[in-house]
């Protein structure tokens, strides 16, 4: 069986080190590891491996400028694992070609199993994975969700979505006062109207569906919920999200 090749690239070198002892499998053969961006360039220029495996975080430099430098005729999938777990910087790494990003710290066999996934040729969409003992899962499944229909982290429906979200399943009555309760209970948090956190909400997913995502969208939930002439409402957008999440056991 041919091997899955490898090349590792974090700043730590304790880090790469403990990564090359986890991958000793006769499946995987790591080529490479390095804690430069511009010698990671390089190495997937000489080598095309299977995965790259990084950290956004390198010397010379980062991670992104990895992404956007990487050469577009090979193969490559990249995985990118890093302790950063900000919005933007997901939403960036995810845009320029990631195909996983994961949250540190992560389970091992997790990450073998995201390999196994990318290398199938069913796999075609991008995700965040994260362990499960760590605290913001529930957000970080949130941020995997949002990038998976196109919801941009910059716009301030996609803080008030969120938000709404995490409501509906702490407490899924909610959904059912959703202008009396839910609506109020977000704009308090974050110092503005009830109406301003509606219409920013209906913003988001205007965008998603302006975006022509629909099919990634019927695919998360994993029927055909809607067409691109059917867009939901803030309340049915909310539900749905929330309901798949407390069944996936959020």
């Amino acid at each position: 069986m041919k091997k899955i090749t490898i090349v590792l690239a974090d700043e730590d070198k304790n880090f790469l080190e403990e990564m090359v002892k986890n991958f000793t499998e006769e499946k995987y053969e790591i080529l490479a590891t390095t804690t430069e961006g511009d010698k990671l360039i390089d190495l997937v220029k000489q080598y095309s491996p299977d995965v790259v495996i990084m950290d956004i975080v390198l010397q010379k430099c980062d991670g992104f400028k990895v992404l956007e430098s990487l050469p577009k005729n090979i193969n490559t999938k990249v995985i990118v694992q890093s302790s950063l777990s900000i919005d933007g910087f997901i939403n960036k790494a995810i845009s320029l070609g990631a195909k996983y990003y994961c949250i540190k710290p992560f389970d091992i066999q997790t990450l073998k199993d995201r390999i196994a996934d990318i290398m199938s040729p069913e796999t075609n969409q991008s995700k965040v994975f994260f362990n499960a003992k760590t605290p913001n899962h529930i957000e970080e499944k949130i941020t995997n969700i949002f990038i998976t229909v196109g919801i941009p982290a910059h716009i301030k429906g996609y803080q008030f979505l969120r938000e709404a979200i995490k409501l509906a399943i702490a407490n899924p009555e909610i959904i059912n006062s959703i202008t009396k309760k839910l609506y109020p209970t977000i704009a308090e948090k974050y110092d503005t109207s009830a109406s301003k956190v509606e219409r920013a909400i209906r913003h988001a997913i205007e965008v998603a569906w302006n975006r022509g995502k629909i099919e990634n969208i019927n695919n998360l939930f994993g029927i055909k919920v809607y067409s691109s002439n059917e867009k939901p409402t803030n309340g049915e957008f909310i539900a749905l999200v929330a309901d798949k999440m407390l069944i996936e056991g959020a």
